[in-house]
């Protein structure tokens, strides 16, 4: 994998792309990181849901479902698409499900053997 390399005497425009990106990085790490927020991506992974199948999926009440949602929505993580009373999110980006498959092969899969704590 390609990875930015900063070098002594970068110029400044590589470093402040560098930071943009960090920082953009860092943003959304700040938006998937809820408990909640990761369970509705990993179902979201899987397909198109509603939120009524995502509570139901959850267990959770429908408020708190739709704060992470909105959370999430927000910061472009996932998408919505409207059908008639019914709104169904999907995930924005496909490399965002990349990112939950390998979340999922670190903590969930079976044998995972990520630290645990």
């Amino acid at each position: 994998m390609p990875v930015l390399q900063l070098k002594p005497g970068s110029s400044s425009d590589e470093l402040l792309t560098f930071a943009e990106k960090a920082a953009q990085a860092s943003d959304f790490l700040k938006a998937i990181s809820h408990e909640a927020r990761l369970m509705i991506l990993c179902i979201l992974a899987e397909g198109e849901k509603s939120v009524t199948e995502i509570e139901t999926i959850l267990g959770l009440q429908q408020a708190v479902v739709s704060q992470q949602l909105a959370r999430l929505r927000h910061e472009n993580v996932v998408e919505t698409r409207r059908e008639g009373r019914q709104i169904y999110y999907s995930i924005a980006n496909p490399d965002v499900s990349g990112i939950i498959d390998a979340l999922y092969s670190m903590f969930c899969r079976p044998g995972a053997s990520m630290i645990k704590a």
